[in-house]
């Protein structure tokens, strides 16, 4: 059985990627999942693959559904679509766009095929993660919320330009604060 690995590129953003490892007998309905877990986006909105080339141009449509919208062919439907039936050429592109009025857009690249099925992975996986993605509401820090509920309790906002001084007994000496143009206060 084929193993097919994926990089899922933020587009926004090279750097940032997470590598999918699937079989090539599953469906784009698990990639789908598979992707908004590795990105840890929810699964509450719509979302559509693309079949690409070289150019990152979009060719036939594979949908989670059939939407309101019009079709230049009908799409392919995510769950009933194995993965492997829509693959042409040894790096095979898609393009996945996810809540569309975000208008979230990955680019998704094979980069490998393996015949080898590691029989400790439970497929699809993701097998590498790179860099900071982005948050599907607003912003993710790098630190978290509890930094935030740190820096608003002792207002760190208003930390100083340098260090203080000590004394020998590790007392602070007091140090003349300067005035607008420079020149000390009295």
């Amino acid at each position: 059985m084929a193993i097919l690995k994926f990089r899922v590129y933020f587009e926004e953003d090279e750097t940032v990627y997470r590598d999918i490892v699937i079989r090539h007998t599953q469906s784009f309905f698990e990639l789908h999942q598979a992707i908004l877990k590795a990105w840890e986006f929810d699964n509450k909105h719509k979302a559509t693959f693309f079949r690409s080339n070289d150019h990152w141009q979009q060719g036939r449509e594979i949908s989670v559904e059939v939407y309101d919208k019009e079709y230049k062919a009908p799409p392919l439907i995510m769950s009933d679509t194995p993965i492997g039936t829509e693959i042409r050429d040894t790096n095979q592109r898609f393009i996945y766009l996810y809540d569309f009025n975000k208008n979230w857009s990955f680019l998704v690249e094979l980069i490998n095929i393996s015949k080898e099925e590691n029989p400790k992975i439970v497929y699809p996986s993701v097998s590498r993660s790179e860099g900071v993605g982005p948050s599907q509401y607003g912003t993710k820090g790098l630190l978290g919320e509890k930094f935030a509920d740190i820096e608003e309790k002792y207002d760190l906002t208003q930390v100083g330009d340098g260090f203080g001084e000590k004394d020998e007994q590790g007392e602070d000496i007091g140090l003349e604060e300067e005035g607008p143009a420079g020149e000390e206060e009295i």
